[in-house]
């Protein structure tokens, strides 16, 4: 059964901006996994829903229906794949003029802490990791600086002061 969608969700995903900065070894990631979808999981995937379509009546074949969807999943996994790598921007992490720029690892120091973080893309940002999108607060403010610079971050609750240590 298909749910409809309503033109207000439409225009949401229509307006909603898609982060297609990613680092070649995450465009590289997502090329094996494509690979893999395609060359190795979809075809068993499609045989297994050819022979449980065998078995009868569809509408009441549990084994049937879990196959079908399992197919749709590996096939709209590997359409978004697709759509991402052709929409994806390389980031070039080996330049470095000594500004924040996305593909920069920044050190900075806040509240008397050290910390090192790299701006990438949405996609692969995980601030617990150190890597942050160019796109969250920090990353806004960052943008543009250089070592020696100090960027103020406005939160909801208080203002935070991140001098910038170093740039490469």
């Amino acid at each position: 059964m298909r749910l409809p969608t309503r033109k207000s969700e439409k225009e949401r995903l229509l307006r909603q901006e898609v982060d297609n900065y990613l680092t070649p070894a995450k465009i590289s990631a997502m090329e094996r996994e494509l690979a893999d979808l395609v060359k190795r999981q979809r075809g068993p995937a499609a045989e297994e829903v050819a022979r449980l379509a065998q078995m009868g009546d569809l509408s009441e074949n549990a084994g049937y229906q879990f196959a079908k969807q399992n197919l749709r999943r590996l096939n709209d996994r590997a359409t978004m794949l697709e759509e991402r790598l052709k929409h994806a921007i390389p980031i070039d992490q080996s330049q470095s003029d000594g500004k924040v720029r996305i593909g920069s690892t920044v050190v900075v120091l806040a509240n008397g802490q050290e910390s090192t973080f790299e701006i990438l893309g949405s996609v692969e940002s995980n601030p617990f990791n150190g890597k942050i999108s160019y796109s969250s607060p920090l990353g806004v403010a960052l943008i543009g600086h250089s070592a020696s610079d100090i960027v103020h971050v406005k939160t909801n609750t208080h203002e935070v002061n991140y001098a910038i240590v170093s740039v490469s």
